[in-house]
């Protein structure tokens, strides 16, 4: 898929909601592309709609079902980095189901990332956070990173911003495809 006019890798924000997260990193990295992913289109119209009051010729948005979008439409190696930032965690055991991370999601992952390309996850919800942790490290195609919370530019998300002001935590993982 080549919606930027160029092959080289891009940036994907899956399940981009509102666009608060893909909108700032856009306007802070104009040198990178950015693709939302959302499957609501009320979502979609309003990303689109602020992207080009903000004029912003570097994102894009396309609403599609995620795990559709990272098996069916992209080419290999085309995202040098996925943000899958506070989503639904499914919390009941007969739910589980529904969760976009699972075994099978793994090699999916692996080819769509580019070379050293990136996974970034972040979560308020503890057990989907160790979830995310064991289906990743089980897979054995990523290494885990550092992330300290201000060692590179990255917005906090609306829910994000919710829950720290509920005073509760907030776990990140951050991965880079092994070769």
């Amino acid at each position: 898929m080549d919606i930027f006019g160029s092959p080289e890798p891009f940036e994907v924000d899956l399940g981009c909601g509102d666009g608060g997260f893909l909108l700032q990193m856009a306007a802070h990295f104009p040198e990178r592309r950015f693709l939302g992913i959302e499957r609501l289109l009320g979502r979609v119209r309003g990303v689109c709609t602020q992207a080009e009051k903000e004029e912003l010729q570097n994102v894009r948005v396309l609403r599609i079902e995620s795990s559709y979008f990272l098996e069916w439409f992209l080419e290999p190696g085309s995202i040098s980095r996925l943000h899958y930032l506070c989503p639904d965690p499914w919390p009941k055991t007969r739910h589980h189901k529904n969760r976009l991370i699972q075994d099978s999601l793994m090699p999916v992952l692996h080819t769509a990332l580019a070379n050293e390309g990136e996974f970034l996850f972040k979560t308020d919800h503890e057990e989907y956070y160790e979830w995310v942790l064991d289906h990743i490290e089980r897979s054995g195609l990523f290494s885990r990173l550092s992330w300290e919370e201000d060692a590179f530019f990255y917005p906090k998300t609306d829910f994000q911003l919710h829950w720290e002001g509920m005073g509760k935590t907030i776990y990140r993982a951050r991965f880079v495809k092994k070769m």
